[in-house]
């Protein structure tokens, strides 16, 4: 029997997305086998510092991705979110699948019910902005760490930020929230990470047979939406380490609604755009220029 040997990291949420993507591919593909891959990333091993003096995007992706490009492994598993906006030489996204919620979320305190000056944890910079531009007297404190080692860190009187996404993959969300107060923010209100909630299978560009077996679990829907949200970011630069996020969602006409944020010199500027999902790429850089211009990045 051959084997698919499916790259990830070693945390638990990682895990269990490859291991959610291995059984989808048995069921698909009986006659395969599937082992994992288990890859230290520099994410993983630099704890100590913000994420986003390390190199922002990239950091959880690279060494997973080198184990493709070495012929270590078949499939390379990520959340969509931690790629960068341009694609790796040598590499491809045969798969995105079902979306989950994409939402951010405060654990420990609901938004509306935190005190004047209350402390949010995150690492992330553009949940500090969006969160910033609407209460202004909110305190910021980094948060790093896996999911559980940062459920141990909620301020006092206070919340840290994390994706829905993140807690339906371990199965935790119903059991948190009858513990303690787990505040999901509309898109309206935090526009999500670009790719936030998706996972993205990545294989080597002349895999023709993992190409045709990773087809079975792509999820069209999620990738014309996945996509558009990253030609909006792969416009703004693959280097960007401003505030940014894009959310988009396909529609019945086979159309896409894309709500995006980004905070820069000038202010921050808040939009939705609309397009075809055959053109999305081109409407999709066009708002990112738009949206570069009214900020002053």
């Amino acid at each position: 029997m051959a084997t698919l040997r499916i790259a990830t990291r070693g945390s638990a949420q990682a895990r269990t997305q490859a291991e959610q993507v291995g059984a989808r591919l048995q069921v698909a593909h009986p006659e395969m086998a599937v082992e994992l891959v288990l890859v230290e990333t520099t994410g993983d091993r630099r704890t100590d510092v913000p994420l986003h003096t390390i190199g922002g995007q990239g950091v959880f992706v690279k060494e997973v991705q080198q184990a493709v490009l070495d012929g270590r492994a078949d499939l390379a598993v990520h959340s969509a979110k931690d790629l960068p906006s341009t694609p790796t030489p040598g590499l491809v996204i045969g798969a995105l699948t079902s979306r989950r919620d994409p939402r951010d979320a405060l654990i420990g305190c609901m938004f509306n019910d935190l005190a004047e000056g209350a402390t949010v944890a995150t690492g992330s910079v553009r949940r500090r902005a969006q969160l910033a531009a609407r209460r202004p007297d909110l305190q910021f404190i980094e948060l790093r760490g896996n999911i559980h080692t940062r459920l141990g860190k909620v301020p006092e009187k206070g919340a840290i930020v994390m994706a829905m996404a993140a807690l339906e993959v371990l199965g935790i969300s119903d059991e948190l929230a009858a513990t303690t107060a787990v505040d999901a923010m509309a898109v309206e209100v935090m526009v999500p990470q670009v790719g936030q909630g998706a996972v993205a299978v990545e294989c080597a560009t002349g895999d023709v047979d993992t190409l045709g077996r990773l087809a079975s679990i792509d999820d069209e829907p999620t990738r014309l939406a996945v996509e558009c949200e990253r030609a909006f970011l792969a416009e703004l630069g693959s280097g960007c380490s401003l505030p940014v996020g894009a959310y988009a969602v396909v529609d019945e006409a086979d159309g896409l609604r894309m709500r995006t944020f980004l905070a820069g010199p000038d202010g921050i500027y808040e939009g939705v755009h609309e397009g075809t999902s055959v053109d999305a790429a081109q409407w999709a850089a066009e708002a990112a220029g738009f949206a570069r211009q009214a900020v002053g990045a």
